[in-house]
């Protein structure tokens, strides 16, 4: 913590007999002065008030400068903030200090970090996870804790990008990354810590790649669906959590964690999508309302026992747990694939496009698939003289899928 004391240096005087009024700063137990410009006779002073006496004919106009300097010390001691050091402040005190200087101090794994405990204070876990894994990333790259801002350029971020391939990291990561640190830096550039001048991604194309499609076609459907799996067990579970996912028209494995017995009403399950905030609206099927039945009493609040009641939802406790589950979810439901002879990839993620696949083979329109599924359809233009679907389309859809299945 930073403390300030206004105070007049009587040690040595000046030949005219006056002292000269400084701010001194202490920081870790250690001190350092700024000085304001006034100087004074020690009868002239008030060490009570730290103030020039009314006896002075420039009282007011003295005290006046001796705020500003105090308030300018102030102030560029909040700017410099975790970073503080002597040195650092002397600096930019220094009347021929630039301002292009002053927007350099700032850390980026500071400012990284600060944004980070921001989104995790605010409940965004997920954000916060993105914005950790990135960092972490390129922070272990550059291997430099005291990096600034205006040390980003292109050719930094050209080589960052070029170990990233040769690590092997896939396209979409690496466009995820870099987005990220786009953000970051944005952000910076909005708090006044860089100067956009110095902006580094104009440059730097941002590419992303069309992922393979992961789906499974009906007959490797059929397979999983009719697999046997020992009741009770971790496999099992994960069958479950499957077959739910795909109940609800591919409904994604954070949706299905925080589904409460007040989302259902009247035979539906009726929620809004986390990732969008689109609220969805879906006729339990049997097959649904038979593993709903069975989890009832396994946990006080969620319809499933993937978190605990009394969790704070959206927090990064809760985030954690549901990408454990989600790990050892996938890792199930890849053995039962094995063991079922299904040999494309099955996750959690598969059920979602595995219903919209299926959905487009039996012909129905990309439209209704898409707001079926939460999404869009069309553009934002055309989308607004479109005319729903009739809910009754979607439940005859989504019956007709699950049914050519079992």
């Amino acid at each position: 913590m930073v403390t300030y004391k206004i105070l007049l240096d009587t040690r040595r005087p000046k030949t005219d007999g006056t002292y000269p009024v400084q701010i001194r700063i202490t920081f870790n137990r250690q001190s350092s002065t700024s000085n304001t410009g006034v100087f004074i006779t020690s009868d002239a002073w008030s060490k009570d008030h730290s103030k020039v006496l009314p006896v002075h004919p420039n009282a007011q106009l003295l005290n006046k400068k001796i705020t500003e300097a105090y308030l300018k010390v102030q102030k560029t001691v909040l700017e410099i903030d975790n970073n503080f050091s002597f040195d650092e402040l002397k600096d930019r005190l220094n009347d021929n200090y630039k301002a292009t200087k002053v927007i350099t101090t700032r850390l980026f794994a500071d400012y990284a970090q600060q944004l980070i405990d921001e989104l995790i204070a605010s409940n965004k876990a997920g954000n916060a996870l993105v914005y950790q894994v990135a960092v972490k990333r390129f922070n272990n790259f550059t291997n430099n804790t005291k990096l600034r801002f205006t040390d980003i350029n292109y050719a930094l971020l050209e080589s960052y990008k070029r170990r990233l391939m040769k690590d092997g990291v896939r396209q979409n990561t690496i466009s995820n990354y870099f987005r990220t640190l786009r953000a970051i830096y944005n952000k910076a550039v909005k708090a006044k810590l860089v100067d956009k001048s110095h902006y580094p991604f104009l440059d730097i194309p941002i590419k992303t790649e069309r992922t393979t499609k992961r789906a499974l076609n009906a007959v490797s459907l059929q397979k999983f669906f009719k697999h046997d799996v020992k009741p009770n067990s971790p496999r099992w579970h994960a069958h479950n959590y499957f077959t739910i996912s795909f109940c609800l028209i591919g409904a994604s494995f954070i949706d299905l964690a925080y589904l409460t017995n007040e989302n259902i009403k009247n035979g539906r399950i009726i929620y809004r999508r986390r990732k969008t905030g689109q609220q969805l609206t879906i006729k339990l099927h049997p097959k649904a309302q038979e593993i709903l039945s069975y989890y009832k009493r396994a946990n006080e609040k969620y319809l499933l026992p993937i978190l605990p009641p009394d969790i704070i939802e959206d927090g990064m406790r809760a985030k954690y747990i549901i990408m454990q589950a989600i790990k050892q979810t996938n890792k199930h439901l890849k053995n039962i694939a094995t063991d079922c002879g299904v040999n494309d990839e099955v996750t959690t993620y598969v059920a979602r496009h595995s219903w919209a696949t299926t959905a487009k083979r039996l012909g129905y329109s990309i439209e209704l698939i898409s707001e079926a599924l939460g999404h869009e359809h069309g553009n934002k233009i055309t989308n607004i003289y479109l005319d729903a679907f009739d809910q009754d389309i979607i439940d005859a859809a989504n019956n007709r899928i699950i049914q050519l299945l079992e």
